[in-house]
Parts: structure tokens; C-alpha cells; sequence
């Protein structure tokens, strides 16, 4: 099977499980912004260049939940392998990496996970498995801890824990994610982001109600054995984000 045929046979079992095409189709979106429209700007987010004040505002942010998804994580991840769904630059998989973690980090963006192997650190670079693609793919394996930071703020509730679901079905122990909280301060960021022209826009973010998605995990079959934890809302400026704790029960 070629490697397009194989993509779309993919794609269209994830389709199948997740109920609609709306996911892929999102996917694709997303994929093209940050592997095409925004490589350079996240290129420097994610280093420590200079940014103007907005970006330092979602720069500080993406530490902080960064630091609090780690710190919800033992001190010693010896022995585990974990999922880095969304890995972007890399900065997540090789902190876990160093308290001895097997991590598997996966972005859509071919170019993202190019430039995270040159930042690749020598001393973590044996236990990172860097790839690109999508974090649903079956062929990753399954994973005692899978961490999703910002990466599904783009889909609708119900395609994102849809997809938080599959990931659930291999993994042993917690689901750490993150999703846009619906305030009233996002909301108009939003709608000043759709201001700007169309192809110097992120896709456009998804808001969620916490009571949301808590309904759609007590209706998922999939999601039964899996309990609600910790929760940490990070506000930076322009970084609006709320990490969300799943555990097996």
C-alpha cells in the first residue's frame, strides 16, 4: 500500500470513529497553518529571542501550563512511556524525557518536529521518538501517560473528546489536556483575531465549558473507567488555557 493510499485509509477510519469528517478536516486546516503560515513565528515563540509584548505574554503562559502538566507527572518516570500529542518545538517531551521517560512526541507539522530534532539535546535525544503525524494513529502503541498541551483548543467539544477517547482506549494511567476556557475575555480575542486578514490568522480557537465536557465524557462508552482530577486555569495576557486531569479509575 502506498503512503498517500495508507494516509487516506487512516483518516477515514479515524472519520468512522469519531462519528463525522469534521476532525480531518480540521486537522488538514491546522496542519497548514502551523507547518506553512506560522513556522517563523513560532520558531521564535519557542526559542529565547526577543518577541513583542503580546507574544511574551503567550510565551510566559505556555511555560506555565507547561511547568503544571510536568508538575502532575512524578519525579521519576523511569520505566514509563508516554505520548506527547502535539509536541510542536519539543520543550515538554525532553523535561519528561530527563526524569527517565520513553516519550513518543508527534505534531502535525513536518517542519515543527524538524526543527525540535535540532534543539534535540544530546543527553535526552535516545529516549525522545520524534515524529509527524497525527496523534490518533493506532501504530504509536499505548502509552502509560499521554499529555495533550493545546492541542485540541481547535476542535469542537465533541470532536476533541472523541479524540481524547481513542487516546484513552491505550493508555494506562492519566490524560493531561488542555482546552480554551469559555470566558468572556477569550471570546473577544477571538473576535479581534478574525479582524486580521485571512492568511495571517490561527485557526480559529474552540471555547469550552468544563461542564461540557464533562458530559460528553460520562455519555462516552469508551470513558467509563475514567475519572476527572485536577484542574488549573493559566491566564498570561493573550495565553488562555485550562489543563484538565483524566485518570483510570
Amino acid at each position: 500500500m502506498n503512503t498517500t493510499i495508507a494516509t487516506n485509509t487512516m483518516d477515514a477510519a479515524m472519520d468512522n470513529a469519531l462519528g463525522h469528517a469534521s476532525y480531518t478536516q480540521r486537522r488538514g486546516q491546522i496542519e497548514h497553518y502551523f507547518d506553512r503560515t506560522a513556522v517563523a513565528a513560532w520558531e521564535r515563540l519557542t526559542s529565547d529571542a526577543p518577541v513583542g509584548r503580546v507574544r511574551a505574554t503567550v510565551r510566559a503562559g505556555r511555560e506555565r501550563m507547561r511547568n503544571t502538566l510536568l508538575a502532575w507527572l512524578p519525579e521519576d518516570l523511569s520505566g514509563t512511556r508516554i505520548l506527547d500529542a502535539g509536541c510542536g518545538t519539543g520543550a515538554y517531551a525532553v523535561e519528561a524525557a530527563r526524569r527517565g521517560a520513553e516519550v513518543v512526541a508527534i505534531d502535525l507539522s513536518p517542519t515543527l518536529v524538524d526543527l525540535a530534532r535540532t534543539r534535540l539535546p544530546s543527553d535526552v535525544a535516545a529516549r525522545i521518538d520524534l515524529r509527524s503525524g497525527d496523534m490518533l494513529d493506532p501504530a504509536l502503541g499505548h502509552f502509560d501517560h499521554v499529555v495533550a498541551m493545546d492541542s485540541i483548543i481547535h476542535y469542537s467539544p465533541e470532536d476533541a473528546v472523541a479524540a481524547l477517547a481513542k487516546l484513552a482506549e491505550r493508555t494506562k494511567s492519566s490524560i493531561h489536556f488542555t482546552f480554551a476556557p469559555r470566558t468572556p475575555l477569550l471570546a473577544l480575542m477571538i473576535s479581534i483575531g478574525r479582524l486580521f486578514p485571512r492568511g495571517n490568522r490561527a485557526p480559529w480557537l474552540e471555547p469550552m465549558a468544563a461542564e461540557k465536557i464533562a458530559a460528553l465524557m460520562a455519555d462516552h462508552a469508551a470513558l467509563k473507567g475514567w475519572r476527572t482530577g485536577r484542574t488549573q486555569r493559566v491566564a498570561s495576557g493573550f495565553y488562555q488555557s485550562q489543563a484538565l486531569e483524566w485518570s483510570r479509575t
